[in-house]
């Protein structure tokens, strides 16, 4: 993991742990299945063990992070089945979402999330990058107006940000300058013309990208 000296304001450090944790974990400052040492960590952040393994249990819960037996704590691993057994329910529940998304839905949401990413792009920020293309996809699935739907659809994408995220950094290196971007606008325009044929067009090619290590 990439040293980053600094310690935490006071003020709620669980939330600020959990938050750079998942910031360096998500933006690919991390691999799967690196160790995170608690020594470390506290020393970095300015913060006592308490609140770091408060921290590090809420990603457990994300499954960001894992808990071996006296091994302490790694960056998760998922396997390939775990992987293609995520993208196939995503591909059920966006399925879902979109036929079940009304002609009047607001389309505020997903308009702000590609604005998001578009000045995250611009910036170079790989992380917020990422954090946009999730909060996209996210929209567009709370256009069905389940809530249930919603969260569970983004736990999923949760789990898999990792491998989009090793993804994104391989992309970089093969694909021209703003090519994700480019995509999303594409759904986003289905999506804005109420094309449910477009939209299942756009993820499914979404979904038919590797994101393995």
């Amino acid at each position: 993991m990439k040293e980053e000296s600094g310690e935490l304001p006071g003020a709620s450090l669980v939330e600020l742990a959990a938050l750079r944790l998942t910031r360096e974990i998500l933006g690919g400052g991390t691999e799967p299945g690196e160790r995170l040492v608690e020594e470390q960590l506290t020393r970095r952040f300015g913060i006592s063990r308490a609140p770091l393994r408060e921290a590090l249990r809420l990603l457990a819960q994300q499954g960001l992070v894992e808990h071996l037996p006296r091994r302490g704590v790694r960056v998760a691993i998922l396997s390939d089945t775990d992987i293609q057994e995520l993208y196939a329910v995503r591909d059920v529940l966006e399925r879902h979402a979109v036929q079940a998304t009304p002609p009047d839905a607001d389309l505020a949401g997903v308009a702000a999330a590609m604005k998001a990413m578009q000045a995250a792009d611009a910036r170079g920020d790989h992380f917020e990058v990422a954090t946009a293309h999730r909060e996209f996809h996210v929209a567009v699935v709370a256009l069905a107006g389940n809530r249930q739907l919603t969260l569970t659809y983004e736990s999923i994408l949760v789990k898999i940000q990792l491998y989009m995220a090793l993804n994104l950094r391989r992309e970089a290196t093969l694909a021209r300058p703003h090519d994700g971007v480019h995509r999303h606008e594409r759904l986003h325009e289905a999506v804005r013309t109420h094309d449910a044929a477009a939209v299942l067009e756009a993820l499914a090619e979404h979904g038919a990208r590797s994101y393995l290590a």
